[in-house]
């Protein structure tokens, strides 16, 4: 042990002793009975306070918000290391824990405020800092955290009042992981670059029916990340971790969703997460991403009590197997940039396969009843009354999307938005010099249909992507995605169109499926004949079309299009997608 370290722990343990305790180091949820949560200048000062108090904590800003409040975070190190280098260079592993991304679910912020000063001001689990560095962002969403008041979750027993769902833009963030449309994701983008978590954490609040396990949990275990992680999670990390969450009095349980809505005995159903979402972006970045459920029916002290034990056992975990750990992940990474990983099917999406394993669920007595208001089915369930089922619960996924990756995608530097939002990923990429003509496998669209209605401040859009090789021009600026890196998996689902979370299906596309020449009839129908005249083959194929389609055949400007469709005056870039694969 050098000296600086051995002064450094000293100082440390004459700290834990000599700091004042009591209750001028009660959070506010302590201090008021459990039940509130702070808001953003309560949370921002007891953070700052316990930073100022401690060597091992470091309160900064990782950016700024739409409504340009600070995002808070706090830096946890037994050595006083509070920059990503140093921290590497101590070989740490870096855990982050982030709380508030939807701030009527608080239990995390209240639960990391606790443990935080726990372990600075009481002294308490400091051996777990020794292999470790502790992230934590108290409040992610800081504008819809003061959206305050008492009716924001309907469904959901306690805190007294609490944040708002969405951002100051009415976006959730919770679902803007690729497409990084915030600035808040923007920020925490940077952040995840500049840190490179290894772990991550996410605390939420359920939604759904009752039953009567405080904690559930999602983790990436199905099949949507790199399988040597998978297996640590599944055959390492998550038995045991249930266990000590057992014994500290809070059985937890796989989150899931009832085949039936509300209805526990219709089966359970758990699924794989696309990259919108926090586990699923953590899982394709090659990192385990735990998300934390607390169930909102429970006293609220319940759910904070669940997340404070949920994130120290994972800390214990981590701090114990740290060097086998570190190695998986840089084993996950090596292996996503190499090129076995590109000679084997990557997997976009999963569907539920229709067999199940029986489990015991513990949930609790309820009825379902007519309803004489709505007309629907009425749940009412019992909570004083635990019942165990055995039920059905579908968790196996089959690949439904899947694709030989390329060596490379190219982009137009016209689509300057899609790789400005790449660039956020921290994804490698090479400008073209000069104008350049490659041959690329893209993809044409067939049958679009743009949603009727905004979802997350875009219109999404559906297609029939059917693949298409040829020769292209790209013009100078135009930017070349290698795919031997380790972020090629999120680069595959930003970029391969029928992946769940892809820019085309964002919509980010969307001008690619409109028409900006027509034709008029006068002059459509005298074309038409004379296509008639010089091919033959070309009448058959109309009746064809006609005979198979009965609204074709009845609408004189359908079968105008369809001939308009096959003459060099038809936009050839309609419908074409502008981003290429490169094969070689």
């Amino acid at each position: 042990m050098s000296l600086k370290t051995a002064l450094l722990n000293f100082f440390l343990l004459f700290m834990s002793v000599q700091l004042p305790a009591g209750n001028n180091w009660q959070t506010w949820y302590e201090a008021h009975g459990k039940n509130q949560t702070p808001r953003y200048a309560e949370t921002v000062e007891f953070s700052k306070r316990m930073a100022e108090a401690s060597p091992m904590l470091h309160y900064t800003a990782f950016g700024q918000s739409h409504q340009l409040r600070d995002l808070p975070l706090l830096i946890l190190d037994r050595q006083g290391n509070f920059t990503p280098g140093a921290v590497k260079a101590s070989g740490n592993l870096v855990l982050l824990i982030q709380a508030a991304i939807h701030p009527g679910e608080p239990c995390g912020k209240d639960a990391g405020l606790m443990l935080l000063r726990d372990i600075v001001i009481d002294g308490k689990y400091q051996e777990l800092l020794e292999n470790i560095t502790l992230l934590f962002i108290p409040i992610f969403n800081v504008d819809g955290n003061e959206r305050f008041g008492p009716y924001n979750r309907i469904n959901q027993n306690g805190p007294e009042e609490m944040g708002w769902r969405t951002n100051a833009r009415n976006l959730n963030l919770n679902r803007d992981f690729l497409k990084a449309d915030t600035k808040e994701m923007q920020h925490f983008l940077e952040l995840w670059n500049h840190w490179q978590p290894d772990f991550y954490i996410d605390t939420h609040a359920t939604n759904g029916g009752d039953y009567q396990y405080p904690m559930t949990y999602i983790i990436e275990i199905f099949g949507g990340m790199e399988q040597g992680l998978t297996d640590w999670c599944a055959q390492d990390f998550l038995p045991e971790w249930e266990q000590r969450m057992e014994a500290s009095g809070y059985p937890s349980f796989p989150y899931v969703t009832y085949r039936n809505w509300h209805d526990p005995r219709s089966g359970l159903v758990s699924r794989t997460s696309p990259p919108a979402l926090s586990n699923g972006f953590a899982a394709q970045r090659n990192r385990p991403g735990l998300l934390l459920e607390t169930h909102m029916l429970k006293p609220y002290h319940i759910r904070v009590e669940a997340t404070y034990y949920s994130i120290l056992h994972t800390l214990e975990m981590l701090h114990r197997d740290h060097q086998a750990f570190r190695e998986l992940v840089a084993r996950a990474d090596a292996f996503t940039a190499s090129s076995e990983f590109r000679q084997q099917p990557f997997h976009l999406d999963f569907r539920t396969a229709s067999d199940s394993v029986m489990v015991d669920f513990k949930g609790v007595e309820y009825e379902k009843i007519p309803s004489d208001l709505s007309g629907g089915e009425w749940f009412i369930y019992e909570s004083e009354k635990p019942l165990t089922f055995q039920i059905p619960w579908f968790y196996k996924q089959e690949p439904a999307v899947s694709v030989m990756l390329p060596e490379a995608y190219i982009i137009p530097v016209q689509w300057f938005d899609v790789i400005e939002k790449l660039g956020f990923q921290g994804i490698e990429m090479q400008q073209l010099e000069k104008d350049t003509v490659i041959e690329v496998e893209s993809y044409r669209f067939r049958n679009v249909r743009l949603a009727n209605s905004v979802n997350e401040g875009r219109q999404m859009a559906r297609f029939t992507a059917l693949p298409v090789s040829e020769t292209r021009h790209f013009p100078a600026g135009s930017v070349i995605i290698p795919m031997n890196q380790p972020g090629a998996r999120m680069v595959a689902h930003a970029l391969e169109p029928d992946a769940p979370s892809s820019f085309a299906t964002w919509g980010f596309f969307n001008g690619i499926f409109q028409r900006t020449e027509y034709f008029e009839s006068y002059a459509m129908e005298a074309i038409a004949r004379q296509m008639l005249d010089e091919d033959p083959g070309l009448r058959v194929r109309l009746e064809e079309k006609k005979a198979s389609d009965p609204a074709f055949a009845a609408n004189p400007r359908e079968i105008l299009n369809w001939f308009y469709e096959q003459t060099p005056y038809y936009d050839p870039a309609h419908n074409v997608y502008p981003v290429g694969r490169i094969m070689r």
